[in-house]
């Protein structure tokens, strides 16, 4: 690396430990021994001398304008101790308060937790989109699979499910029968080409649905849905409520965690604070 660089007149000075020198400015100098660390490994030699030159001139740059503000500020707008203290002090504390906390949290959360959260905050579950629960099937267009298909979502539902199931590894390019989660409606749009101008009113309408285009069928059941603006499901919230619980918790530990220390520190007389009433 050092002839590499060498030989593309990056580097021509040497100072007193034979350290390369790559920049200069003013008094301040960048070594190769600085950054020979950070090269990436397994790259080119193009690329090395590359990412030296470029690095090199990147701290030129900076330096320069630091040098310049240096000599443009008033001493007292140059002096950054105590922000450096209490950004040090900062990540100590919140370093020590994570490292609690994970060693310490509760992260079982009981559905009646999460149901209780849910009811005693409804007003916070106000749905921003309509959503569903749909099951679909899309084929190729086949008319003897076309046929049998619609015979299948004409079944009850309690024979519908068994009989896709069944059908459904042969003759279906892709297809989804989870009737337990809630999807967007516009997620289902992203997979379904429905087009519709009012998506409240296409759920209140339609409980099945089959669209065919240039190169496939698809058959659409709606399970349930809600509107927007309606209280979204629990179902719908459970891991938002669960995240909500785990973050009280959070609050609630660093809280308990700082007030024990202190008292701590009092019970033992660590410290004393002077002042005048």
């Amino acid at each position: 690396m050092i002839v590499l660089v060498l030989t593309t007149s990056c580097i021509n000075t040497l100072n007193q430990n034979d350290s390369l020198i790559l920049a200069k400015v003013h008094d301040n100098y960048l070594y190769f021994s600085d950054i020979k660390n950070i090269i990436p490994d397994n790259i080119s030699a193009r690329d090395s001398i590359a990412f030296v030159r470029s690095y090199a001139k990147d701290w030129v740059k900076t330096n320069v304008i630091i040098y310049h503000a240096k000599q443009n500020l008033p001493a007292s707008q140059l002096d950054f101790s105590k922000q450096l203290d209490d950004y040090r002090n900062s990540l100590i504390i919140y370093q020590f308060e994570t490292n609690f906390i994970n060693q310490n949290l509760d992260t079982i959360v009981s559905d009646i937790e999460i149901e209780e959260y849910y009811n005693s905050h409804l007003n916070d579950f106000e749905l921003k989109e309509n959503i569903t629960k749909a099951i679909y099937v899309i084929t190729d267009q086949n008319s003897t699979v076309e046929a049998q298909f619609d015979y299948l979502f004409s079944l009850p539902d309690s024979l519908l499910f068994d009989s896709l199931e069944y059908y459904i590894p042969e003759h279906a390019i892709s297809s989804n029968l989870d009737t337990t989660r809630w999807v967007g409606f516009f997620n289902i749009q992203q997979i379904i080409p429905i087009e519709t101008y009012n998506r409240e009113l296409f759920l209140k309408n339609n409980r099945f649905i089959k669209i065919v285009d240039e190169r496939y069928i698809y058959f659409v059941k709606f399970i349930d849905f809600k509107i927007k603006d309606d209280i979204s499901p629990l179902d719908f919230k459970r891991n938002d409520i669960y995240n909500i619980i785990i973050s009280q918790r959070k609050v609630m530990l660093t809280k308990k965690v700082r007030n024990d220390i202190l008292e701590r520190a009092m019970k033992n007389r660590e410290y004393e604070v002077f002042y005048q009433e």
